[in-house]
């Protein structure tokens, strides 16, 4: 989404449409409200999920505050093309390097800090701020799932390292939040692949549950490469997948044959001698169950 796919009033009113045009625009549906004085036609709209809305968003507030601005948190997140899992996207986030003159309102956040000049990038034209400011400017100021989903993310999809995000925290040592990015950024692992994952893995330590290795390659003893798990326990023997609904597309008419295949690849998994354990969203927030199944698994395990 750029400023040039977005309908503002003041350049409206200097092609000669009134405000009353405007309103019965808007009220007829053919006009969707983005931003004070920012509009998009329904039908552009129509197209956009919550990520597309705020970055509509995130360029009609770059065009109103002007070029001294810099997207960044949340935001910067999105623009980087980051699983950002369930952050608020409701308010737009930016900065600018001054004294004063942060505020914040329900839809829009600016954030007063120094900016270096490694920083910043540009993406479309717009200044960002860079992976690794993005990544810690998180972890300071989301709470610690959103923060670990969005650090995971960005070291996933490389362009950043976690070194680069730990210089960037001690940068800003003496800033608000700086202990909670110190312990996020301790907690980050490019190797998950998706928020679920990310989750998970936080799910894991706060009830106690062994750290797992990830992305694991299970093979016969023969060296076979059997399948790629999210989860893997060596000294108990234990696999461990995280089922986003996403991945059996329910409804598509496809679903049947999917879930078929990944029955297979689960039993030639176990058929190596490993025993498997599934979560899905919902356990996320009652992981003790997950504990539970980890433990019944394990003592299977040791049994045989």
């Amino acid at each position: 989404m750029r400023a040039e796919d977005l309908i503002f009033r003041r350049h409206a009113l200097a092609d000669g449409i009134t405000d009353p045009e405007l309103r019965r625009a808007r009220t007829t549906g053919q006009l969707v409200a983005v931003a004070a004085g920012a509009y998009l036609h329904s039908g552009s709209s129509e197209s956009l999920d919550a990520l597309g809305m705020h970055r509509a968003r995130v360029a009609a507030a770059v065009v109103a505050h002007g070029g001294e601005v810099v997207v960044s948190h949340a935001s910067a997140a999105v623009l980087h093309g980051l699983d950002v899992g369930a952050v608020n996207l409701d308010r737009v986030h930016l900065s600018r390097e001054r004294r004063s003159g942060g505020r914040r309102t329900a839809t829009l956040h600016f954030h007063i800090a120094p900016l270096g000049p490694d920083d910043v990038t540009e993406i479309d034209g717009v200044a960002v701020t860079s992976l690794a400011r993005t990544v810690a400017d998180v972890a300071r100021s989301e709470s610690l799932d959103q923060a670990v989903v969005i650090g995971d993310s960005a070291l996933n999809r490389g362009g950043v390292s976690i070194g680069d995000v730990q210089a960037v925290v001690e940068c800003h040592g003496r800033r608000k939040g700086i202990g909670a990015a110190r312990r996020a950024v301790g907690l980050l692992d490019g190797r998950s692949e998706s928020p679920g994952e990310s989750l998970s893995r936080i799910r894991m330590r706060e009830c106690g549950m062994p750290a797992p290795d990830l992305q694991y390659e299970v093979r016969t003893d023969g060296g076979a490469f059997v399948g790629r798990v999210d989860f893997f326990w060596e000294r108990w023997g234990v696999v461990g997948e995280f089922d986003g609904m996403g991945k059996y597309r329910f409804g598509s008419g496809q679903s049947g044959d999917i879930v078929a295949k990944e029955k297979l690849r689960e039993d030639a998994i176990r058929d190596t001698g490993l025993e498997v354990i599934r979560w899905v969203w919902a356990d996320l927030g009652r992981f003790d169950v997950v504990k539970a199944r980890f433990e019944r698994a394990c003592a299977r395990s040791r049994r045989r």
